[in-house]
């Protein structure tokens, strides 16, 4: 098999030189068709079989090879063998190269095409899932991804070798058909005139139509599709009616408002969702009274340690009062001001286009689900009797516990595992992982269980919590360790439950339609955030449970105008450059990949990394501990990923954020200028150390040379004296 691929791979090497070196790509343009098709055509008339058969071998072996021209060879069939003989040659062709591309992928080449093009087999087999056999034919008739991407992909998913030889026949048919047209009307231009005759200019239109009507068609088959046994309204109350007032339904009644739709936001309680009234709000809040705290104890701020007693019921007190004015500043009035409907009610779907909000039925063209989640609750024996604390009931504390279990090693376990316990409680994390902060970088990770460790906090990794028991007034965690070993019981006051969350989707009518939901409770959507229905969009946990605050409302954008202008433009949401932050002190802020996400997808890449305590700047700055890492390709200044470790972490990063967003390489970051001292600095330093590590150092000397000529002779005698005295062992005493 190794011997196998080795040929197979030199083949490619050889017919590229070949390619190259007798310059056959001169061949493929559309001037030699137009110079040489006379000629061709002589030869293919004196001998038809031979001609095909030569035809069709070379459009096979540049389909397998992946080399550029079939587009003007399938141009070129029409112009020599006619509109029928020529799209039967091209579309059988085609189709035998596209699969024998696709089984060399799948049994000899699988490493390589995985390394390539990982990204590309996951999107694919997505849609495999969700659309099944349509999926792909979509993708032949319209190429969203480039054949010779298409082909070598397909190769390591899941699909059949007969779907694959079907749905490439009739998916690419239409497109040949065109393309073959083309050729023959450009054959028979003789003088200037014929550019202009009915049937060239048709055939150009229907070049550039193609793809669009495809498109159209394609949107509405599935609509068709997805939207049968039902019957549409013929008009409408709202273009948009949005059921969710968190972060992602809140941004998207913004958006919808902004572009003059008449839009409506539906909402059972009170605007601005789990992050303002349970979420990062409360938590960063309570973040910034325990490291105030915590500073003054250690002396950070008065120069001694003032050992402060910590008014417990007065700081929670205070958290609530912060949030209370947060969300004073989210009203009902001001959405009203923008243009939005506020709804107050419980909202069910019974249609694809209605929507009860009470006993109100209301009719709308698009919809966006945006409810958000709830904490989840896990099955364990004897949760009940604990009475658990989550993140939307802590805020209502008013007595300090002695000893707090934290479950859970997600950035917000960790954010209220330390605040705790720097407000004067005794913290135990238990998580099953290895490590906190899963997803994020492993000196990210250690820093952060170094940091919480060094507060006095607890930690009891690969741990699962068994049942819950009474152990007199207080409670107990029976926990089983890694490799079937038994903990210690972990007697504790109160338990705070930290392990993710769930979408709330009931009572939502989802039966109704048949909208489905995943393992993890979540809503399946494709690219454009649509459900099965094309008109029904989600976002933010409702999407994926895993999804942030910006996160959702960055999704929102994209669901927005997508249910606004849907059959007219639609957009692929985009979560390539969206940061992660966990607030814990120091802070770790994170953006694109981790080295374990660029070696899972077998991308090569470099690492730059600079600790900031060697950074005068940013120990002033924040008196920070911690480090700068970016991951950049092999060779190249693009960066793949960030991860920021330090006090002001999560508002420096934003830096790469934006490099990333907009392409932006290391050569161009580095000449951007900061103030002076901050944080942001760093990534001007980051990108230093990047030129040094990759600065040419023939340049450099060439460089060394003509500054010492251009001192002067005299100069040059002093710097040789000097050198040579310096050689010279000093002998005096």
């Amino acid at each position: 098999m190794k011997l196998t691929r080795i040929l197979i791979v030199l083949a490619f090497v050889v017919g590229a030189v070949c390619f190259f070196w007798f310059d056959l790509g001169e061949y493929l343009t559309l001037e030699t068709i137009q110079s040489r098709s006379g000629a061709l055509r002589d030869q293919v008339q004196a001998h038809p079989w031979w001609a095909a058969t030569v035809f069709f071998t070379a459009y096979v072996a540049l389909t397998v090879l992946s080399f550029p021209g079939t587009v003007v060879l399938t141009i070129l069939a029409g112009a020599l063998f006619g509109l029928l003989g020529g799209t039967l040659l091209v579309s059988f062709a085609s189709n035998l190269g596209a699969l024998i591309a696709m089984l060399i992928s799948r049994f000899l080449l699988r490493d390589w095409v995985q390394r390539r093009f990982s990204k590309q087999i996951a999107s694919i087999n997505r849609g495999l899932e969700r659309d099944g056999a349509f999926y792909l034919f979509s993708l032949r008739l319209i190429p969203i991804v480039p054949f010779v991407l298409l082909n070598p992909a397909l190769g390591l998913t899941r699909v059949g070798i007969w779907t694959f030889w079907w749905t490439t026949q009739a998916g690419m048919l239409p497109g040949n058909v065109v393309y073959v047209n083309a050729g023959l009307q450009l054959s028979r231009i003789r003088e200037i005139s014929d550019i202009l005759s009915p049937s060239m200019i048709g055939t150009l239109v229907l070049l550039a139509v193609f793809p669009l009507a495809a498109t159209r068609l394609l949107t509405l088959y599935k609509a068709r599709k997805a939207f049968r046994g039902w019957s549409k309204p013929k008009g409408f109350d709202y273009n948009l009616l949005v059921i969710g007032a968190g972060s992602g339904g809140l941004t998207a009644a913004r958006i919808a408002a902004s572009l003059k739709a008449r839009v409506g936001l539906v909402e059972r309680g009170q605007l601005g969702g789990a992050a303002l009234h349970s979420g990062s709000v409360p938590a960063r809040a309570l973040m910034r009274a325990a490291n105030m705290t915590h500073a003054l104890r250690r002396g950070d701020t008065l120069g001694e340690g003032q050992c402060p007693d910590v008014d417990f019921a007065k700081v929670m007190r205070q958290v609530r009062h912060t949030l209370g004015e947060a969300q004073a500043r989210v009203t009902v009035d001001a959405y009203e001001e923008m243009g939005v409907r506020v709804l107050e009610g419980e909202a069910r779907l019974t249609s694809p286009w209605t929507v009860e909000v009470g006993d109100r039925a209301i009719s709308t063209r698009a919809v966006i689900l945006a409810t958000g989640s709830h904490a989840y609750l896990p099955p364990i024996p004897g949760i009940d009797q604990v009475d658990p604390l989550t993140s939307e009931n802590l805020w209502e504390l008013q007595e300090r516990p002695d000893r707090l279990l934290v479950l859970g090693s997600d950035g917000n376990a960790c954010e209220l595992a330390q605040a705790m316990q720097r407000l004067g409680c005794q913290v135990t994390m238990v998580f099953e992982q290895e490590q906190l902060l899963e997803g994020f970088e492993p000196q990210a990770r250690q820093a952060i269980a170094e940091a919480l460790e060094a507060d006095g906090v607890r930690l009891l990794p690969q741990h699962s919590a068994e049942r819950f028991e009474r152990a007199g007034a207080s409670h107990r965690l029976i926990c089983a360790a890694g490799e079937g070993g038994t903990s210690p019981a972990v007697n504790f006051d109160r338990v705070l439950i930290a392990l993710g969350r769930q979408a709330c989707l009931d009572d939502l009518g989802l039966d109704t339609l048949g909208l489905s939901t995943r393992e993890d409770g979540s809503l399946e959507v494709d690219e454009y955030l649509a459900t099965r229905y094309p008109n029904i969009y989600a976002v933010g946990a409702v999407a994926g449970p895993d999804t942030t605050t910006h996160e959702a409302a960055h999704r929102a954008g994209f669901a927005t105008r997508n249910a606004l202008f849907s059959g007219l433009r639609r957009v692929a949401v985009s979560d390539r450059v969206v940061p992660r932050a966990a607030y814990t002190s120091p802070e770790v802020a994170m953006v694109g990949l981790t080295e374990e996400q660029a070696q899972a997808v077998q991308q090569e890449y470099e690492v730059t990394l600079i600790p900031l305590e060697s950074m005068a700047t940013a120990y002033l700055s924040a008196g920070n501990r911690g480090f700068v890492k970016v991951l950049t390709d092999q060779g190249r200044d693009r960066i793949l990923g960030a991860t920021f470790v330090g006090d002001g972490a999560s508002e420096a990063l934003g830096v790469l954020v934006v490099a990333m967003k907009h392409k932006l390489g290391l050569n161009k970051l580095h000449k951007v200028v900061h103030l002076n001292p901050t944080l942001a600095e760093a990534s001007v330093a980051v990108a230093e150390a990047w030129r040094q590590a990759h600065g040419a150092k023939r340049p450099l000397a060439w460089s060394e040379r003509l500054q010492r000529w251009r001192r002067g002779k005299a100069h040059r005698q002093s710097h040789t004296n000097g050198d040579a005295e310096a050689k010279q062992p000093n002998t005096a005493v």
